[in-house]
């Protein structure tokens, strides 16, 4: 039996279509996924994440496990209410997941995983801090939602059904939370558009939800989330990497910190050991006709490759592809695609393709 957030009853009564994402029953749209991509980059959009899990980490020797265990340094996170982007490495250096750490205090951290890799995250962490951290405690909190509200006009919404969280996040910096009692308000989100992610209970994340709907807020579904965030640039965990991947060809080089070259990490003897041979880079297709998907065969100058992830975009009007192709190929080749027996000319170009509604590449 799929699993059920807090919101599924409203996604019901609005007669969306659901789905089945990572045991879930999620909403995909609400109508028009075209227009609730343009929604959230012109104006305001909402999504139910709560089928995303919470994690807080908590205990002596907290910070010092969370150096070991993830990719990215912990030690950056000096401000209550910090973020950080970072993968969860194997032991080869192989990807079992991204994820997001908020530093609360020294013996507090909250993450946020993915669904479908929840369960294999959290016994990867047990059994990590059975062996290197055993004061540590992990708790799963089921008893959590997540909203995320997105768009130009999105923290703006929030502050009219919730004029008392505008002190606490007016002058937030991006990948920074605000706590307020029940609520944990996060400057984070999936879009390449600005907004926030909510954290609360399952009652509160309801009343926002309601209230904000009330306000115009459009709700939008995991469709129009997924074109979002690949003309974003931002990876899918399960298409655009999983563990048959190391997060330096994923387009994720940033997001591995060696810059401490006494920090020993999991997974850092086998990325530095690796040379690199393949890279995530960004397609745009030069012919008007075809769409581009994941899987399709692109061919290139200096070798084959494969689409990660692939879609129309509504905001170029273009179709446009993450693939994963030999490092030798460079932004400004041409390469081509084999989408239904025909052989059909892209572009290589940097990701993003569009963040802040704004146009990154020229169409």
């Amino acid at each position: 039996m799929l699993k059920k957030t807090a919101l599924n009853h409203l996604h019901r009564a609005a007669s969306a279509r659901m789905a089945d994402f990572g045991g879930w029953d999620m909403p995909i749209n609400y109508g028009s996924q075209i227009e609730e991509h343009h929604a959230v980059r012109r104006d305001a959009g909402m999504f139910d994440v709560s089928h995303m899990v919470v994690l807080d980490m908590k205990g002596d020797g907290v910070r010092a496990f969370l150096r070991y265990a993830l990719a990215n340094d912990v030690a950056k996170l000096q401000t209550s209410g910090r973020a950080l982007y970072s993968c969860l490495l194997r032991d080869d250096g192989y990807v079992l997941d991204d994820l997001i750490v908020y530093f609360i205090d020294e013996s507090f951290f909250r993450i946020v995983v993915n669904a479908a890799t929840a369960d294999k995250d959290i016994a990867w962490f047990e059994s990590l801090r059975a062996k290197y951290a055993p004061a540590v405690t992990l708790q799963r909190r089921v008893d959590l939602g997540i909203l995320a509200v997105q768009g130009p006009n999105a923290r703006e919404r929030l502050w009219q059904i919730l004029p008392e969280s505008k002190p606490a996040t007016d002058e937030l910096k991006p990948f920074a939370a605000a706590m307020m009692e029940a609520l944990f308000i996060a400057r984070t989100g999936y879009t390449g558009e600005d907004g926030f992610e909510i954290i609360a209970p399952h009652d509160a994340i309801i009343h926002l939800w309601q209230q904000l709907a009330s306000r115009g807020v459009r709700p939008c579904g995991l469709g129009a989330r997924d074109t979002l965030r690949l003309e974003a640039g931002m990876n899918l965990y399960g298409q655009d990497m999983d563990e048959s991947v190391s997060p330096l060809e994923s387009g994720l080089a940033w997001t591995v910190d060696c810059k401490d070259t006494s920090r020993d990490f999991v997974g850092k003897a086998a990325l530095l050991a690796e040379p690199l041979a393949r890279q995530l880079i960004g397609l745009l297709l030069r012919d008007g006709g075809g769409v581009l998907r994941a899987h399709q065969i692109v061919h290139s100058a200096h070798g084959d490759g494969e689409i990660s992830s692939g879609t129309f975009s509504p905001t170029l009007g273009r179709a446009i592809a993450l693939a994963r192709l030999p490092v030798a190929v460079q932004e400004g080749d041409t390469v081509t695609v084999s989408v239904r027996e025909k052989e059909l000319q892209a572009l290589v170009v940097k990701p993003p393709f569009v963040r802040q509604g704004k146009i990154l590449l020229p169409v």
